[in-house]
């Protein structure tokens, strides 16, 4: 994608959608985790290592490990936002991939240099659909998650958002 946050949108909805197996923050979150290497690299190509399945798997489930530990922050946070939230160890690591995964195939459509299949240099995801219909998808599942994210946040009666769940 051009920037970051185009992604937020079919990753918060995505993250909406199937919070009962995803963790909501580190799916969503993973889309910013995966872009460091953008942001420390300034030379072609931009997207590299972490932009592939193999090592972007690696980046998604040290995302969710690291992650594990503020898992309460992210309790919190859910609960402000009046979002239902229980997570555990798995369920992280697994959101954290999957989250990356999300991110590496859409940016896969979009940019010349994503060599999803690294090592292989194959690149059949690669203009699969317009960039201008790339964006257009992210910018309406944005507002699908915002439409889903206010049926979730009123049906969840107040302080009752969380269910203490160990699931380690």
């Amino acid at each position: 994608m051009p920037f970051t946050p185009y992604h937020f949108g079919p990753s918060g909805f995505l993250g909406l959608a199937l919070r009962k197996w995803l963790d909501f923050p580190v799916f969503v979150l993973a889309n910013v985790v995966v872009d460091i290497e953008v942001l420390l690299f300034h030379h072609w190509p931009m997207h590299r290592y972490s932009h592939t399945l193999l090592i972007g798997a690696v980046v998604g489930a040290v995302w969710g490990i690291a992650a594990y530990p503020l898992r309460h922050f992210f309790e919190k946070i859910m609960q402000l936002l009046r979002i239902p939230y229980q997570t555990g160890f798995w369920k992280m690591v697994v959101s954290g991939v999957l989250g990356v995964w999300l991110h590496v195939v859409t940016d896969a459509i979009y940019h010349w240099d994503v060599r999803i299949f690294w090592p292989s240099k194959a690149k059949p995801l690669y203009g699969l659909i317009s960039q201008g219909w790339v964006k257009a998808i992210c910018v309406a599942f944005f507002f699908a998650a915002l439409i889903l994210y206010t049926i979730v946040a009123l049906s969840t009666p107040k302080g009752n958002q969380n269910i203490r769940k160990n699931q380690n």
